[in-house]
């Protein structure tokens, strides 16, 4: 059993199991350190290796979907669904606005899609915690930190979608917004400048060219395979890597970074969004950190609710530098995906009585996931699929 120091905390240099952590000698800990830096950068390369499958999968089916979404219903469901297949909420998001330039959707019917966007964007983090699966302890662990994102994401929509079938604030605002700014060409395109979307393109174009060989359909669903492969070993082992050297200093250092304020932790969550240009980048990466003990869902909690507002920017930025007919609605859109994140993060987080909610639901549904694994086969299968494809089908379709 762990001993306690004098803050309550276990000690520093025992591990969970109770024996001691052995400190590394410095050659190790480079090598270590190395190591995870490289499978952060495998997991970066494989989160973009599904997105490219899924869009090669999805997209023309994404397309006919949002021809009859006009339905606000409709609208959400095929906003959590498509980006469940597309893994990214930037291309559902771009794929309505198309849909809103070509004038099969108003843009009234493109506020649900994106708000259903939001959600759909969180299931990959909460598949990287299918990862500790064989451990129950690491696997609950996981499974809190990566699911806060998933009821925060809930809550917002609880709140907000209400308001927007009632008095559209969303739609109004990001209107008077893109009036007053349109044209103004006061921001740059982070395109320009993405640093790591960079450096894991080729890694992506060399999967995707590997599997060209094959049909439109096989072709896809290889690149898919290809990626899910790569998130399970990157996983797997920066979990091993973190355990050796997460103990000491270098924890307190982390732990500090991200736990010792929390609006600091937030704007830290936001920047690396906006550098990586995807919330599913920085969220996935804190999941193995939380596996391992290093971090607690409290702490990752601040993280993700920056993430969100960081991923929105890049939008925002890409749509000031929009030219052509899509250009204004383009950027209307882009205004409803901040104001909508910037509001949830000023209701849901910043008033204390529901900031605990998401967290609360976190942590028992994954005490309920560790016991019972068929609880989030569950929970995943029925919240994000069954359920918006049931909605899409009877209010859409029939």
């Amino acid at each position: 059993m762990a001993h306690a120091t004098p803050g309550g905390g276990p000690d520093d240099h025992l591990r969970e199991d109770g024996a001691e952590a052995v400190p590394l000698p410095g050659w190790a800990q480079a090598l270590g350190w190395s190591g995870v830096a490289g499978l952060i950068y495998l997991l970066v390369c494989a989160v973009g290796i599904i997105s490219s499958g899924f869009a090669g999968l999805g997209g023309e089916a994404a397309h006919t979907l949002f021809a009859f979404a006009a339905n606000p219903w409709v609208g959400l469901s095929v906003g959590v669904l498509g980006t469940v297949l597309i893994q990214s909420s930037t291309t559902t998001t771009a794929i309505a606005v198309t849909a809103v330039g070509s004038g099969a959707l108003p843009i009234r019917g493109a506020v649900p899609i994106i708000l259903g966007a939001n959600v759909g964007t969180t299931v990959t983090t909460s598949l990287v915690a299918l990862t500790f699966i064989g451990n129950r302890t690491e696997f609950r662990r996981a499974l809190g930190a990566s699911t806060v994102h998933d009821f925060y994401n809930w809550l917002a929509l609880l709140v907000f979608f209400p308001l927007e079938l009632l008095w559209h604030p969303l739609e109004r605002l990001s209107g008077e917004l893109t009036d007053a700014l349109y044209g103004t060409d006061w921001l740059p395109n982070p395109a320009h400048f993405n640093v790591v979307r960079a450096a894991t393109r080729p890694v992506e174009r060399a999967v995707v060219g590997a599997s060209a060989h094959l049909d439109e359909t096989l072709g896809p669903l290889a690149v898919i395979g290809i990626g899910a492969v790569l998130i399970l070993v990157a996983v797997r082992y920066l979990g091993r890597l973190l355990k050796l050297l997460m103990v000491g200093r270098a924890r307190d250092a982390l732990v500090a970074a991200v736990g010792r304020n929390r609006y600091l932790a937030m704007a830290s969550g936001m920047g690396v969004t906006v550098v990586t240009q995807s919330s599913t980048i920085t969220t996935s990466v804190l999941v193995p950190f939380a596996g391992a003990g290093v971090l607690t869902p409290a702490q990752v909690y601040p993280v993700v609710v920056g993430s969100n507002l960081g991923t929105t920017f890049t939008v925002v930025f890409a749509a000031f530098a929009g030219v052509g007919p899509d250009a204004r609605i383009g950027l209307q859109a882009a205004f409803v995906h901040l104001l909508y994140n910037l509001f949830a993060i000023l209701a849901i987080y910043v008033l204390p009585f529901l900031r605990p909610v998401p967290l609360w639901c976190a942590e028992n549904l994954a005490r309920v996931a560790s016991a019972h694994r068929w609880v989030l086969a569950l929970y995943l299968g029925s919240v994000f699929v069954a359920l918006p494809a049931l909605v899409i089908v009877l209010v859409g379709v029939v």
